[in-house]
């Protein structure tokens, strides 16, 4: 009986946010894929290095590298791509999977908290894809990819979490906007996870009544979204689109939350 071929080695995979939750998800998942892997974490050193030393035991060249999106300017995008290529070698994909997720509507927001959002919702996604951009057209390297997280909210909208569906609409556009900026040195997409993993202060029982109320029974697993990830960064010829990976939540309009809506029937 053979023995499976090792996966081939490939460039380097920045994921932001990849100290917990999905973004540790997608980091372990394109490592098992052969991509070198550069952790990015805000305040999560521990669960950074922790995974790196996971990534490392398994033969994943890793290392994790800490920055606060909140504060990131053109300049220090393309400062902070240049620490992790001098540490792991050209960047060939950038997963933008940091996120902030503060509850307001329409009638609560504040100008701090649309303008926390936007900032590392938006702005620093945009600000790395632009930096990775630049890197790949200097060097005349082949082409790199971009992949933003989004939210299958934004095919099912609701007024729930305001300040944040909006940001991230912003950043889907912003996908067809930098695919056709950006081409032929820089593929950028998108994934939209339905429910996942738990949030706010959903308890394990919400949250599971919640990933079972979608068509198929089950929304997306963390796995799920992570393979999803690794099959774009290999997808040559598409650039420009989203891809829902939810389990057909967005089929099923509904006026509140997914969460609120799974309290009320748990």
């Amino acid at each position: 009986m053979s023995t499976p071929a090792p996966p081939r080695a490939r460039p380097t995979a920045l994921i932001t946010g990849a100290a917990r939750r999905l973004g540790s998800d997608i980091a372990c998942a394109l490592g098992a894929a052969g991509w070198r892997v550069a952790v990015h974490f805000h305040h999560s050193r521990a669960e950074a290095e922790a995974l790196v030393s996971r990534l490392e035991q398994q033969g994943v060249s890793a290392q994790c590298f800490g920055l606060d999106l909140a504060r990131l300017s053109a300049d220090s995008a393309a400062a902070f791509l240049g620490d992790v290529e001098a540490a792991l070698g050209p960047v060939g994909l950038l997963v933008n999977s940091a996120s902030r997720f503060d509850y307001d509507t329409p009638t609560q927001i504040t100008a701090e908290a649309v303008a926390a959002h936007m900032a590392t919702n938006l702005t620093a996604p945009l600000l790395l894809t632009q930096a990775l951009h630049a890197r790949v057209r200097q060097s005349h390297r082949p082409v790199a990819v971009a992949i933003h997280l989004l939210d299958q909210k934004l095919d099912n909208p609701n007024p729930d979490f305001f300040s944040y569906t909006l940001s991230k609409a912003a950043l889907a556009e912003a996908v067809r906007l930098q695919a056709m900026a950006m081409a032929p040195a820089l593929r950028v997409l998108a994934v939209s996870p339905g429910i996942t993993l738990p949030s706010a202060d959903q308890t394990e029982a919400e949250f599971l009544e919640a990933h079972r109320q979608t068509p198929l029974g089950q929304s997306s697993t963390a796995d799920e979204v992570a393979q999803a990830v690794v099959w774009l960064a290999d997808a040559r010829a598409i650039t420009g689109t989203r891809l829902l990976v939810d389990g057909g939540q967005h089929l099923h309009p509904i006026a509140r939350d997914i969460m609120f809506l799974s309290r009320e029937t748990a």
